[in-house]
């Protein structure tokens, strides 16, 4: 019998996992997307969405479907669900590995203001109007609410749903990823004064990251919350082995 895998989603590398182990024998793979997209990508393997219920609804579910192995590949600012995710194979016993995109390192041209989270972030922006970019997702809009002064331009997948917005915002939709020239162009055009970002890592947004540089922008870095983890899996290569490894022989 093939080895039941429970991916948790929702990020590339999750994507990238899912075509690495679609068809193949030794593996009977999940994958679990959180829901916060309407319409999510189209995947080579069986997906669920929704949010499991915390804790106990994780530990349920890995029960009933007889998952054998949970693979956390969410985003690196889902530190709850990663919380969950510890603590519901810790019940149950499930064996857990955490892929984990390395995040960005500031270069020596880069000029980053490192704040802790979103609050921190719109008050970094300061009293004086500026035209801001936001690339962080639209459950975060609504901290800026708190400096009206601003003009906001943020670039989403899909329309934020929060009843609280910052006065002066424009919404831009589009998916990434995004090259380098085409984002120099985008802040060239909007005049933007400085960029809001997550420190998410990986290439499908760093072309930002590089526009900034290149135009002398400054960036106010949003750092990555601590991430429980399970056993840490450097790439996708090491996570298929690592699933190998754990999956009957024979199959």
């Amino acid at each position: 019998m093939a080895l039941k895998v429970l991916i948790l989603g929702g990020t590339t590398e999750a994507s990238a996992l899912a075509r690495k182990v679609a068809g193949d024998a030794r593996l009977a793979p999940l994958l679990s997307l959180a829901g916060r997209t309407s319409s999510p990508r189209p995947q080579p393997i069986p997906t669920r969405v929704g949010g499991f219920g915390g804790i106990e609804g994780l530990a349920r579910f890995l029960r009933s479907e007889a998952i054998d192995v949970v693979v956390d590949a969410t985003h690196p600012y889902a530190d709850q669900m990663s919380a969950h995710a510890v603590a519901a194979c810790r019940e149950t016993g499930v064996p857990l590995a955490s892929l984990a995109r390395p995040e960005w390192q500031r270069a020596p041209a880069d000029r980053w203001q490192v704040v802790a989270d979103t609050e921190a972030a719109a008050h970094a922006l300061g009293r004086e109007p500026r035209r801001v970019f936001l690339s962080l997702g639209r459950q975060e809009l609504h901290a800026f609410a708190r400096a009206p002064q601003h003009h906001y331009l943020a670039r989403l997948i899909e329309r934020p749903d929060q009843t609280t917005l910052p006065p002066d915002l424009h919404l831009m939709q589009a998916r990434g990823p995004f090259d380098r020239s085409a984002e120099e162009r985008l802040l060239r055009e909007e005049r933007i004064d400085v960029m809001v970002s997550k420190n998410a890592g990986g290439a499908a947004t760093y072309a930002k990251i590089e526009a900034a540089r290149a135009l002398g922008l400054p960036v106010v870095m949003i750092a990555r919350p601590h991430k429980p983890a399970g056993v840490a899996m450097a790439d996708i290569e090491a996570c298929v082995a690592w699933l190998h490894g754990l999956a009957p022989r024979g199959v």
